[in-house]
């Protein structure tokens, strides 16, 4: 599975507008894609995605974005083979709108279809997830355009379904949304300088309680992204990206008490392209673990893969 991931990496790209550059990344001055890889059962040690403004696009876009997640779990707790496969699924429509210079707004509208292997059968759930809105200020930026700081503050709404029988399973994220309202902060840095460029990323959600009275922990992710340009010209560009990403999260509660073994953390490293022609843009990452402690060892992070085309608008 991780040499197929790799494979389809290396074949296509990711996205980047096509400007007039030729002997440097291009970079807008407003960074554009805050990625909610928003598998919205996110609370325990699995099913979520990290956000950060990932990526170098359009100042403004509309695109679709598929977003695949792949986990081990204790299926046998009497047993410490991880054998149940689990896949998290997601279609993400998303779009981003400058309302001033500085000041954008960002919304992301989410498609699940999960599925779990059981010793007793596939497990399948799809539907409509979560709604995510935020905005995004650009904080700092300097005269030369080589340093930027832009921050973004927004909210999940809780479209999704939250089961309440899903929360009995050794993966509680195995659901279609929270059922909760949860916030957001982000802070991100970028440096910029010919055709190298490196991104850093924080995030920080709290997660509220469910009218199920079951609340998801707090989660912290954390990135670092270099982007490279092999080419470009007045109409496309090609920039491959290497990086890391981390996630931590707190223990799911359960009427206030805390629960055992839904905390974890975990660590990927990351690689991808970025593309573009004209109005239109391409990309795909793939992000294999480097380390994972999720739910006390019972679920094991394996791989994720994303592949997204925009428009820009």
């Amino acid at each position: 599975m991780k040499k197929i991931f790799l494979i389809l990496s290396l074949i296509l790209f990711n996205l980047n507008q096509a400007k007039t550059i030729n002997d440097s990344l291009y970079i807008p001055n407003d960074l554009s894609e805050i990625l909610f890889n928003d598998c919205d059962a996110c609370g325990c040690a699995a099913g979520n995605g990290s956000s950060g403004f990932e990526s170098l696009l359009n100042p403004q876009f509309i695109g679709i974005k598929y977003f695949a997640q792949h986990y081990k779990a204790n299926e046998n707790l009497f047993v410490n083979d991880l054998t149940q496969d689990q896949y998290f699924n997601t279609l993400q429509l998303w779009a981003k709108i400058p309302l001033t210079q500085k000041l954008s707004i960002y919304g992301s509208l989410l498609f699940h279809f999960h599925e779990k292997k059981t010793l007793q059968g596939d497990i399948d759930i799809n539907g409509i997830g979560d709604f995510n809105v935020m905005g995004i200020y650009q904080l700092m930026s300097s005269k030369d355009n080589i340093h930027q700081l832009n921050g973004g503050v927004g909210v999940k709404m809780p479209l999704g379904k939250f089961d309440e029988k899903g929360i009995s399973g050794v993966n509680p994220s195995f659901q279609l949304g929270t059922g909760s309202w949860d916030y957001q902060a982000v802070l991100n840095y970028r440096f910029q300088k010919n055709k190298l460029a490196v991104l850093l990323n924080t995030d920080y959600t709290i997660k509220t309680e469910n009218k199920k009275h079951y609340q998801f922990g707090n989660q912290w992710n954390y990135s670092a992204t270099g982007f490279y340009q092999i080419f470009g010209n007045e109409k496309s560009i090609l920039s491959a990206k290497l990086g890391f990403q981390g996630e931590v999260y707190d223990r799911n509660r359960q009427y206030k008490e805390a629960l055992p073994k839904t905390a974890g953390s975990a660590l990927y490293g990351k690689l991808g392209f970025e593309a573009s022609y004209k109005k239109f843009s391409l990309g795909t990452e793939v992000m294999l673990p480097a380390y994972t402690n999720l739910a006390g060892g019972d679920i094991e992070a394996k791989s994720r893969f994303s592949i997204f085309i925009n428009f820009g608008i």
